[in-house]
């Protein structure tokens, strides 16, 4: 059978079939970005509900739905530290319909801590914006001698390794936030582990049977007011509405040991941005609203929010090498036993 003599004429048609399918293509890409959402768009959150990061998307559920005519719906897939969330996220198509609520320890913290995650935020999300802030606060049992920051750090010098802290979590937030601090100001404690979060452990501060701790603010605030628990400073850059008269860490001298216990929004890699930009202005336009600032404040939050997407990246950026640079301390001194 002879071959067959596929001439110019028959060529060019085929080309042009061809580049009709591919603009074809395109034009619905682009038609999808343009209708975007047109079907509810889910949002991994990578905790329980009921905990900060479940409580802080759901103030801006409303408000994010308004501005995209969408239905949002939570996804809690909570498990290893928020690392099963964070994979499940990290694998969803990037078409703006699964979006990640990621906080401090997933995006931060964890790529460090677990060198078997085989997620790495930078790779596999965009950021969308930051939400919220909860500051930490460092707290003392009521019996503790000092009353003041400076006072605690000249008494736990004066006693070299006699004085305890409690850690609830070795790889949590609050744990490394301790650690770091104690670093900076040059302080030998012993620390005591805690399982079950932060609730026993600050129990046993009220006790007097361990000395300080550094803890999530919502969780020490009623202690403090009841003058159960002694406050020495919160942790971000700016007081907090719960505890106005307690210093910030800053303000007494430790620029190098603020932090806070933040979470924001992601896209999937690959989300076209055109969808990260509608967004992020719907994020804008929920942070806006007074009752969702308010509703933050009284939990003990700081409501913020990113001016773009790019400055999200940069603030990750220096959270990532900040917390790279803790764990790194910390492995090192356990491996000289320190």
């Amino acid at each position: 059978m002879a071959a067959a003599n596929y001439g110019p004429r028959v060529l060019g048609t085929t080309l042009c079939l061809l580049g009709a399918l591919l603009g074809a293509g395109d034009a619905a890409t682009a038609d999808n970005i343009a209708a975007y959402p047109d079907k509810p768009i889910h949002i991994i959150v990578p905790f329980a509900p009921g905990g900060a990061s479940d409580y802080a998307i759901r103030l801006i559920q409303p408000g994010l739905t308004q501005a995209l005519g969408q239905q949002l719906v939570i996804d809690n897939r909570s498990g290893a530290a928020g690392n099963v969330g964070m994979k499940a996220a990290a694998h969803a198509a990037p078409d703006g319909y699964t979006l990640f609520f990621g906080n401090v320890g997933t995006i931060s913290i964890n790529p460090h801590f677990f060198p078997e995650l085989n997620v790495a935020p930078e790779r596999d999300f965009i950021p969308i914006s930051i939400v919220a802030e909860t500051p930490g606060i460092l707290i003392a049992s009521p019996t503790f001698p000092a009353n003041s920051l400076k006072e605690m750090i000249d008494y736990v010098k004066a006693h070299p390794g006699k004085i305890n802290y409690a850690a609830a979590g070795i790889s949590t937030l609050n744990t490394l936030a301790m650690e770091q601090f104690r670093h900076v100001a040059g302080l030998q404690m012993t620390q005591i582990p805690y399982k079950g979060g932060a609730g026993p452990a600050v129990v046993d501060l009220m006790a007097g049977n361990v000395d300080l701790m550094l803890v999530t603010l919502s969780s020490a605030a009623q202690h403090v007011k009841a003058r159960k628990l002694k406050a020495f400073a919160v942790s971000t850059r700016e007081r907090a509405e719960l505890l106005p008269e307690v210093p910030t860490l800053l303000e007494q001298g430790f620029p190098e040991a603020v932090s806070s216990s933040w979470q924001g929004l992601f896209a999937v890699a690959g989300t076209p941005q055109p969808i990260v930009a509608k967004l992020h202005a719907a994020v804008l336009k929920a942070m806006a609203d007074p009752d969702v600032q308010r509703h933050m404040r009284t939990a003990g939050m700081l409501p913020t929010s990113s001016q773009t997407p790019e400055s999200f990246k940069q603030f990750l950026a220096a959270e990532s090498t900040k917390w790279r640079e803790v764990v790194e301390h910390i492995r090192a001194a356990e491996k000289d036993g320190h």
